[in-house]
């Protein structure tokens, strides 16, 4: 199945497409983590070895198991050199 199938039957069901809207922020999150861990060239052990914590974690972290702490993300952007900036539109 390509994408543009998928987009048809995701976006038929109002309760999915209702779904996907209140979360969001959370997959913008996890798409942010994941380019800045490839534009640093970082693996998720590598990333995890920086926030002192598992591989397992930033796996979760990335997969959307998990949702992080604003703590956290500073914690992500200050090792990594970059600052953390949140806003409301």
């Amino acid at each position: 199945m390509d994408w543009k199938e998928a987009k048809k039957i995701i976006n038929s069901d109002s309760k999915v497409v209702e779904e996907l809207k209140n979360n969001e922020i959370e997959y913008q999150i996890k798409e942010e983590i994941i380019k800045l861990r490839h534009e640093k060239k970082l693996s998720q052990a590598d990333l995890a070895k920086l926030l002192n914590t598992r591989q397992a974690n930033i796996a979760r972290l990335e997969s959307g198991r998990y949702n992080t702490s604003v703590k956290t993300l500073e914690k992500i952007a200050e090792r990594t050199g970059k600052k953390l900036k949140i806003k409301f539109i």
